[in-house]
């Protein structure tokens, strides 16, 4: 009797570390349903989910990975630098992103049409812009931009994964039509209020 009971408890333990084995080894993943509850499973989701993705994604996959205080404030209040070539604030207020552990995209300005994409974010003519959530900074100020980061919950030193890097830049008018040719682009550019370009600043902006 003695050894029937030993040989079962051995059985069930053996069963309950394969099971463990199993269980390492599978995906697990997250799904948003539609009243916007999140699920995570060790199996895909049934049809009806609007979400599904695994959990501990590459680099830049949302926020999967993120700690939660990082991943909470990237959600409620995200950052994207406005930047412009040959503009050392622009590479001052990046690093100072980057050394913090902020993760953000980065908005290029070098065409008319990326000007006019920016002008709809900020009236201030100065680059770097900086955005988190609804708040705007124009021109670089660590003091300022550390402020605008804290305030909205981002932690103060680095907590990004090792393997975590930004996406590459794009052009603030990324998706945008087209300009129109004009026989008079040179005179069309610095018509308005738009004052002409200063030393290596896109027109109308300065460093």
């Amino acid at each position: 009797m003695t050894i029937g009971i030993t040989m079962g408890i051995r059985s069930a333990a053996t069963f309950f570390l394969l099971m463990l084995a199993t269980s390492a080894q599978a995906q697990l993943y997250k799904s948003t349903g539609p009243d916007g509850k999140v699920t995570y499973s060790d199996t895909p989701p049934v049809s009806g989910n609007v979400v599904q993705k695994k959990i501990g994604g590459g680099a830049g996959d949302d926020t999967d990975g993120l700690p939660y205080e990082l991943a909470l404030a990237v959600k409620n209040h995200p950052v994207t630098l406005y930047s412009s070539d040959k503009c050392i604030p622009c590479d001052d207020g990046r690093k100072m992103l980057k050394e913090r552990g902020i993760p953000f995209s980065e908005k290029t300005v070098k065409t008319n049409e990326d000007i006019a994409a920016l002008r709809k974010i900020a009236s201030d003519s100065q680059l770097p812009v900086l955005t988190v959530g609804r708040d705007k900074q124009s021109g670089f100020s660590s003091a300022t931009w550390g402020s605008a980061l804290s305030t909205a919950g981002y932690p103060e030193s680095s907590r990004l994964p090792a393997n975590y890097s930004n996406a590459a830049p794009v052009a603030a008018a990324q998706g945008a039509r087209p300009a129109a040719k004009t026989t008079a682009p040179a005179a069309t550019a610095n018509s308005g209020d738009v004052p002409p370009a200063t030393g290596n600043a896109p027109p109308g902006f300065r460093f």
